[in-house]
């Protein structure tokens, strides 16, 4: 793994960070490459209930490095991985890093502070939530650049916000501060510590049914955008799967008996 990606484990937590904070955490290749290969560890790890993204130091992210650009003048490599698709993947390798963290079965909490811009945006994205600090700014720069967002955007933004807002920030490419951002859909909530929040958010979560949890993130991933009666025949499939296991028995025995509750 690289060192510009860092992954660490509390329990059944696990943090990732983007780890070049004297770059204000740009994402060169290894950080790509970083993000996927976690993300990937991670989905398959059955002991992890929550994850955490953040970066390293006073920012999130600031987007694409441009030595991308200046390294390669002929951008036939580029497009090459831009078209290209991986065996039994749908994302690319510049869409993996974004949306692998909707391919897990657990919740994924983005940590934002400072600069979210461009590709930092678009990882952020593809958390479940993102607790921002009050001075976080956020952009879809791609435009300055004279590019559209190509990292998986168009899966997450639609659930998010009025597609006329989203063509406004494609569009410009204006920085937004977290208030507003929190206004349009793009940050879930504010805090003065966001991190910390992240944390107790996740801990929280990993003391709920396992079970549910994941079923939870799955009901609304697949439902959000589906017809009813698909809609509400996944509910049925998905709670038929869990009611009276021994995780949700449980969750029952534990409120019950005013304790804390231990799951399998």
């Amino acid at each position: 793994m690289s060192e510009t990606v860092t992954l660490s484990r509390t329990g059944a937590i696990a943090e990732v960070a983007i780890n070049r904070p004297e770059r204000h955490n740009a994402v060169d290749l290894s950080v790509f490459e970083g993000l996927a290969q976690i993300g990937e560890t991670l989905k398959s790890d059955r002991s992890v209930r929550a994850v955490i993204l953040r970066g390293e130091g006073a920012n999130f992210c600031s987007g694409i490095d441009t030595s991308l650009f200046t390294a390669n003048p002929d951008p036939k490599s580029l497009i090459d991985r831009i078209l290209a698709l991986p065996d039994g993947e749908s994302a690319n390798f510049f869409q993996k890093p974004c949306t692998i963290w909707q391919e897990m079965d657990v919740p994924v909490i983005a940590a934002l502070q400072g600069v979210t811009y461009g590709a930092g945006l678009q990882i952020a994205l593809g958390a479940d939530i993102r607790i921002a600090a009050p001075d976080t700014r956020l952009s879809v720069m791609e435009i300055k650049w004279g590019l559209i967002p190509d990292m998986g955007i168009t899966t997450t933004l639609p659930r998010l916000m009025r597609i006329d807002q989203a063509k406004e920030l494609l569009f410009s490419g204006r920085v937004v501060d977290a208030m507003e951002a929190a206004q349009l859909g793009l940050v879930t909530r504010l805090s003065e510590t966001p991190l910390e929040d992240a944390r107790a958010l996740a801990e929280s979560i990993a003391q709920k049914n396992p079970d549910a949890i994941r079923r939870d993130k799955r009901l609304l991933n697949h439902t959000w955008t589906a017809h009813r009666a698909e809609a509400l025949r996944l509910e049925a499939v998905l709670q038929s799967e869990i009611i009276g296991q021994p995780n949700q028995i449980e969750a029952v025995m534990a409120n019950m008996q005013k304790r804390a509750p231990t799951f399998r």
